[in-house]
């Protein structure tokens, strides 16, 4: 599983039992006997969902719960109470605990649906946290009507259904990620993370941590454990941009965390299960860097289970008119504009153009366009001047 259980019980049998039988089931499992003990794991990270007894030898487990709630990283608490205790666990949800469970605990598939329930909450604050750092702006989609670009969709919608690995190829700005996204909305795993990550703008020696996460003290500054991105798309999507510039070294782990569904954190020893659909894209040649040595023919060839092209804009003209209109009106609905339309010469100034930065480029200048645009109709002398003197 892609999250931790601390227990926090200082009946060291029941505890134990607990512990071994989560582990079966495929958890990391920490133990502690009382609160300070707890406290030490959670400073290191360590206990995503915690388990909590009330009664405890140095101290009161419902103080405990106002705590963790204080903490950054919140973990989701589980009580366990003796039959007396029921009303006040009860008052103690109210306050904040996930669910409580009375001891002794016979049915243990019990704690493991309210441990699944907890789960969810972790995995959504996990993406939540990721969705906040990324500027990607999420009304984007894939537009486009010419028969070779119906073709690719279809491929990429089936690729969806499948849940299979997708290599996407194609220049700067033909909207890699864009297509990425509507993979990861059209199939199965459309209500479950996309996280996605640029290689290129990521230094080769942080890479890895990213990716896979690490350990506290697995290198200098490592204070605590940090879960990778792999990790947090438990479920949903990994989309690894820019692949090729991937180190060889790290694409040879990631590999095997394909194949196997599975890694380990930098510096750790406990073997992580994860179900992560990757989708992976590249601006560059990718045969040709496997030609060079640069690009592990093994992965290249795990990855393209699907492969998708995205054509440049200046192929794709007959696409202009509707990328003009759905530009336009995602940028009324942003900028409080009323544009309807756009001149002739305008839109054909637009197709004669050769669209160097693709649709990103067209994004930028449409939007630019309706900040100059007094009317209802974009018109020539809206466009930049590199532009307009292409019709």
């Amino acid at each position: 599983m892609s999250y931790t259980i601390l227990i926090i019980d200082d009946e060291e049998h029941a505890r134990h039992n607990i512990s071994e039988y989560l582990k079966t089931s495929g958890y990391e499992v920490f133990e502690a006997g009382t609160l300070k003990e707890g406290r030490e794991f959670l400073s290191k990270g360590d206990g995503d969902i915690v388990i909590l007894d009330v009664q405890l030898p140095d101290g009161y487990g419902l103080d405990f719960l106002t705590e963790i709630a204080s903490m950054p990283s919140k973990p989701p608490v589980i009580l366990i109470t003796g039959y007396g205790d029921i009303q006040m666990a009860v008052d103690a949800m109210k306050n904040g605990a996930h669910d409580f469970l009375t001891k002794p605990i016979m049915d243990l598939a019990n704690l493991e649906a309210s441990i699944e329930r907890a789960g969810e909450i972790i995995k959504m604050r996990r993406e939540l946290n990721h969705i906040r750092q990324s500027q990607l702006d999420m009304n984007d989609f894939v537009v486009g009507s010419t028969p070779e670009f119906k073709v690719m969709m279809e491929q990429a919608a089936k690729a969806a259904a499948a849940s299979v690995s997708v290599l996407i190829t194609g220049e700067t700005g033909t909207g890699k990620e864009i297509l990425a996204r509507f993979i990861h909305q059209s199939g199965p795993r459309a209500k479950k993370p996309f996280i996605a990550i640029n290689c290129a703008a990521i230094q080769p020696t942080v890479l890895e941590s990213e990716l896979f996460g690490y350990e506290q003290g697995a290198f200098t500054g490592a204070e605590k454990r940090k879960h990778g991105l792999m990790e947090i798309a438990d479920e949903g999507v990994l989309f690894l941009d820019e692949i090729s510039s991937m180190p060889t070294d790290i694409q040879a782990k990631l590999l095997r965390a394909i194949e196997e569904r599975a890694f380990r954190r930098v510096g750790g020893t406990a073997l992580i299960n994860v179900d992560v659909q990757v989708i992976a894209a590249s601006n560059r040649n990718v045969q040709e860097m496997i030609k060079e040595d640069k690009f592990r023919e093994d992965l290249y060839y795990r990855l393209k289970v699907v492969d998708l092209h995205l054509a440049p804009l200046r192929d794709r003209k007959k696409d202009i008119p509707e990328l003009v209109g759905f530009f336009i009106n995602k940028y009324n609905r942003q900028m409080g504009k009323n544009v309807v339309n756009i001149s002739p010469d305008a839109l054909k100034a637009m197709q004669e153009y050769r669209w160097q930065g693709n649709i990103r480029e067209l994004s930028n200048v449409i939007q630019r366009a309706m900040l100059f645009c007094d009317g209802e109709k974009i018109m020539l002398g809206d466009l930049p001047a590199d532009i307009a003197k292409s019709q």
